[in-house]
């Protein structure tokens, strides 16, 4: 793989460079802000209009591909364990089979694509970041889409997994988009 030029990728903490603990402190807070923006909930069925997707782009944008899908993959053993980081406090194990189950394996995916993205420097522009947050919210409301299709059928999954989420998807990604040209104007360096 060809090494990514740094004056073009923009992942801000650049955990890559850091120390083991540094980039470990990292996952831990990067799973406690995924558990606090699964807890700004808005209740509908069969799927909880939550900030989670606003919280799994901006950690792949802020964490670059692999400590991104790795944080995610943390936030979702924490839930599988029984701790109450999903919408709603669900427990991982009925998370896992039920229709929300194809959201949650969506978010490592998302992650790691909108890292890998930041990474090549598609997020130092806020209009295409803006795009990168929009691919990453598309692929986890289709790949949640297909399994909510197979549970209650493809107009089901329409109508209750997907449509009602495209708006607030174009809004997250606004907002993620705003953020990281927020912080990269700042030039904070976090952590």
């Amino acid at each position: 793989m060809t090494q990514t030029n740094p004056a073009q990728a923009f992942v801000p903490l650049k955990l890559a460079e850091r120390s083991l603990g540094s980039q470990a402190l990292a996952v831990l807070i990067g799973t406690m802000f995924l558990a606090v923006s699964s807890w700004i909930s808005v209740p509908m069925v069969p799927v909880p209009v939550t900030m989670q997707t606003f919280a799994v782009t901006m950690v792949g944008a802020l964490y670059g591909w692999r400590l991104g899908g790795i944080t995610v993959v943390a936030w979702l053993l924490q839930s599988f364990i029984g701790l109450p980081v999903l919408a709603e406090g669900m427990p991982g194990q009925i998370a896992f089979a039920g229709p929300t189950a194809g959201y949650l394996f969506a978010f490592p995916v998302v992650a790691a694509v909108v890292g890998f993205l930041a990474e090549l420097g598609f997020t130092r522009n806020p209009f295409i970041s803006a795009i990168v947050m929009l691919l990453g919210n598309a692929l986890c409301l289709a790949v949640g889409g297909l399994w909510l299709a197979g549970l209650f059928g493809a107009e089901v999954a329409w109508t209750s997994g997907v449509a009602p989420f495209i708006l607030g998807g174009v809004l997250k990604s606004a907002l993620a988009a705003a953020t990281i040209e927020g912080i990269r104007r700042s030039g904070i360096r976090l952590l």
